[in-house]
């Protein structure tokens, strides 16, 4: 009767989160695994020959109970986890990871696979068909199939060490972050910083225990703002220095062993399976192929920026010194002065844009974008069980009031959810053999929390972010492919982000903003001028934010494009991999690695790059809109029609041909980006 495997007797079948409780998830992993286990030995044991239906589709569908047990475990374990998840976590993750190698080693499985694979060019299978037959055996191959024995034990021994790793390493990052209190009791302490920030901030305390004084946290929503306004730099050196070092202090949540541990046994892994280096091993999977691709496309917008960059920080440093700032400017000095030199230049602020832009009718917006794109609507739907009380549920339908996905959103920071901002789903979309799937949708983000005085009012940098996820949730709402592993959001990791990043664009154009924003106390509409100063401003300090990313890009290929078992010092070895686009000096102690998640205990070792791969295909698709009117529904039904609803059932450069009708080139960026 565990509520995990049970079918769930739910609206549309979502999740009943009130009735799992943390006991259930381990007996529901045991149970799933001992299931899929059966369904393996029935495709090796079968009588018949090896098809593709009997062992490529029957393999696709042999694990479903172990995917809807780690959907729901792994998503809270990121927005809505406490001490006793992270320990079940310990036994989860080896467990999910031994079960995977166990079906990827299976040597009489593979066989299997490779004797149709072997034959798929007579097979008559359709192109959706042959990217799940190659992608098994690609799978197959790419985990130690081909492996003898004694490898096979390295490898597993390779992966369930990795697993261990890399849930320490975000357990340790999250205890870092919920630990951190910069208790203020002093007024003093508060300049410069905005009614509503010092509001959060005193609601803070009052949570915390500290009533009557003021709690900054390393949670974005309080570190962000309290960098960019607070008058104090002694303060903000403080707060930039917690962060900055956040497990790199030498203490038990240090992680700068664990970096060197995940980057050698990558290497070690990628070594076992014959190819150079990690990234060599993860790039043959890419739009970008392989390391040189990348590194050249970095050093190509590097050229482009750096002369730039170093002229927008000459810049900023003589404006805080001409405005009483002191000489030796450091990183905590870079959000303070900037927010002052853009706000001269241009007349605006996020304090100016904050009343425009509440949480309530910004979701109102993005709602309108889809509506207008792709004929959807969302509804609140009351009856749909939440993990916690401050996530919103909707149904989601199309023109025709046919139902096409459900959707979750959590918009809100608090003890148990990890920093930043995310899409995932709780469960993914199908078509297979008359039983159709619609996808439960979810975005998780850490925004500004309503006051007792104010509602949730977002920086138009949370309102782009907003924009960004629901991009994401598109691609995985619009999906309509037969198999869930090609659908949605399951493609390249270059080319995940083109859906996000697109969307961004259209919170910059006034036919989009006139839809939602909308001042939260008058109902005016966000001013003409207010939008050209949003767009004007919108390349302020351009070059630096590239150098930003091509920095972590860079750390991310210096991780893992060599062997780096001869490092002795990761502090160094970070500097050096990030020398090339600093522009600032360093400060003594604290690290980026170490508290860099994404490549380390998320998805993208050797591909932080994508961020600005994608950059170039959103900015060359969104001229096409510009030309043609950013909600021309032509244009959105292409896009729809070759990116959002194909998935990962075709190579992304040739479905992105077939939206544009060509290749994409920098030029669309650069013009963005004011650098050429």
């Amino acid at each position: 009767m565990n509520p995990i495997l049970n079918e769930y007797k739910t609206v549309f079948g979502t999740v009943p989160f009130e009735e799992i409780k943390n006991e259930h998830y381990l007996p529901a992993l045991e149970s799933a695994i001992k299931a899929a286990k059966e369904n393996i030995e029935k495709i090796k044991s079968s009588s018949e020959a090896p098809t593709f239906e009997n062992t490529v589709v029957a393999l696709e569908n042999s694990g479903e109970l172990v995917e809807k047990t780690a959907e729901v475990f792994f998503n809270l374990l990121s927005a809505e986890t406490n001490d006793e998840m992270q320990e079940i976590a310990k036994e989860f993750s080896p467990k999910i990871t031994a079960y995977g190698n166990d079906i990827l080693l299976d040597a009489e499985l593979f066989s299997r696979v490779k004797e149709i694979f072997d034959k798929k060019e007579s097979l008559g299978l359709d192109t959706e068909d042959l990217m799940l037959l190659t992608k098994n055996y690609k799978s197959f191959v790419r985990n130690g199939a081909l492996l003898n024995e004694e490898q096979k034990n390295e490898l597993r021994q390779i992966d369930e060490e990795l697993s261990t790793l890399k849930l320490n390493f975000g357990d340790n990052n999250l205890k870092e972050v919920n630990s951190y209190e910069m208790i203020l009791e002093n007024e003093s302490d508060l300049a410069g910083l905005p009614e509503g920030v010092v509001e959060a901030a005193a609601m803070t305390a009052k949570e915390k225990g500290h009533e009557g004084k003021w709690v900054i946290t390393l949670d974005y929503p309080s570190l962000i703002p309290f960098m960019t306004y607070a008058e104090k730099r002694e303060l903000r050196e403080k707060l930039f220095r917690a962060n900055g070092t956040k497990s790199c202090k030498g203490d038990e949540l240090d992680n700068k062993e664990a970096i060197k541990k995940i980057s050698v046994l990558r290497h070690q892994r990628a070594k076992l399976l014959g190819y150079n280096t990690h990234a060599d091993f993860t790039l043959e999977e890419r739009m970008a192929s392989n390391p040189k691709t990348v590194q050249d496309f970095l050093e190509n917008l590097l050229s482009k920026a750096k002369t730039a960059a170093v002229s927008e920080i000459d810049e900023l440093k003589a404006y805080a010194v001409k405005n009483g700032g002191a000489e030796d400017f450091q990183s905590w000095d870079y959000a303070f002065w900037a927010e002052k030199l853009k706000k001269e230049k241009f007349s605006v602020d996020d304090e100016m844009l904050k009343p425009y832009f509440k949480l309530e009718n910004v979701i109102d917006g993005v709602f309108q974008v889809a509506s207008k794109l792709f004929g959807l609507s969302f509804t609140e739907k009351k009856d749909i069980q939440k993990y916690h009380s401050d996530v919103m549920t909707y149904e989601v339908t199309n023109e025709s009031g046919e139902h096409v996905a459900v959707f979750y959103a959590d918009f809100f920071p608090r003890t148990g959810k990890r920093n930043g901002a995310w899409m995932t789903a709780y469960r993914g979309q199908s078509n297979l053999n008359g039983i159709v799937l619609r996808p439960h949708v979810s975005i998780v983000c850490n925004f500004t929390k309503p006051t007792e005085t104010k509602p949730s009012l977002l920086t138009f940098n949370e309102v782009t972010t907003l924009f960004h996820e629901f991009g994401h949730a598109l691609h995985g709402m619009l999906a309509d492919t037969k198999y869930a592993s090609l659908s949605g959001t399951n493609v390249y990791w270059d080319f995940v982000e083109l859906p996000s990043q697109i969307l961004e664009n259209w919170a910059y154009e006034k036919e989009c903003l006139d839809l939602f924003a909308k001042h939260y106390k008058t109902g005016e509409i966000i001013p003409t001028e207010l939008i050209q100063k949003i767009k004007d401003s919108s390349n302020f300090h351009e070059a630096r934010a590239t150098l930003r990313q091509i920095s972590f890009a860079n750390l991310d290929m210096a991780w893992h494009s060599k062997n780096t078992s001869d490092v002795t010092n990761a502090e160094v070895y970070e500097k050096d991999a990030m020398s090339s686009t600093s522009l600032l000096p360093q400060v003594e102690g604290t690290m980026m690695s170490t508290s860099f998640g994404h490549i380390f205990s998320g998805g993208y070792s050797s591909g932080y790059y994508s961020y600005k791969w994608a950059e170039v295909l959103d900015a060359d698709a969104f001229e096409y809109f510009k030309e043609n009117g950013i909600f021309n529904r032509e244009i959105a039904n292409k896009f729809k029609d070759n990116v959002l609803s194909k998935g990962g059932t075709e190579h992304p450069m040739e479905l992105y041909k077939k939206f544009r009708g060509s290749e994409p080139t920098p030029d669309a960026l650069l013009r963005r980006g004011g650098l050429i």
